[in-house]
């Protein structure tokens, strides 16, 4: 799961070498911090967040065909 987070964010950034994913294990769940410059924020939130959507969309299916549990947090 994180190497797919850090695939999809770095194609969006303009600054790819910036782009750090850590995953957090909490209790039953997984949660990926997807860390990326404060100037690509808004590349990786997209409009109203429609891209930050896609993004955990697209985790949370790829970690349900595994029968885990994965968030995505943009910091």
């Amino acid at each position: 799961m994180q190497e797919l987070v850090e695939v999809l964010a770095k194609a969006l950034v303009e600054n790819p070498d910036a782009v750090t994913v850590e995953a957090v294990e909490e209790d039953s769940k997984t949660i990926l911090k997807l860390h990326v410059a404060q100037e690509d924020m808004g590349r990786v939130i997209g409009k109203q967040g429609r891209i930050a959507k896609a993004i955990r969309t697209i985790v949370k299916s790829a970690a349900t065909r595994k029968n885990k549990q994965v968030t995505v947090d943009i910091q």
